[in-house]
């Protein structure tokens, strides 16, 4: 797990559906990113969807012309908690 994606439309998941969003490494599986997010916040996971990224085509311009690239891939994991569970980030008391 590298680090949770905090947006409007997730943070919209959380509420509605008590769903979390993390960016996870591409060689993670379900099992390995379900055992990671109940030691580090301690709570139940019912369900873990994956999602992978492809990265964008980029075109550099540089001062002796033009190449092309592309930025990594990334991958996602829609973590869904126990109805009576659920993860704080920022700190706040509830």
């Amino acid at each position: 797990m590298k680090r949770p994606l905090i947006t409007e439309k997730n943070t919209n998941l959380q509420d509605a559906r008590n769903v979390y969003v993390f960016e996870v490494t591409k060689n993670a599986n379900k099992i390995e990113i379900k055992d990671a997010v109940e030691k580090k916040f301690k709570v139940r996971v019912t369900n873990v969807r994956t999602l992978i990224l492809k990265g964008k085509k980029k075109e550099m311009l540089t001062r002796r012309g033009r190449y092309e690239g592309y930025r990594a891939d990334k991958k996602k994991a829609f973590v869904t908690l126990h109805k009576d569970d659920n993860i704080d980030f920022f700190g706040e008391a509830s």
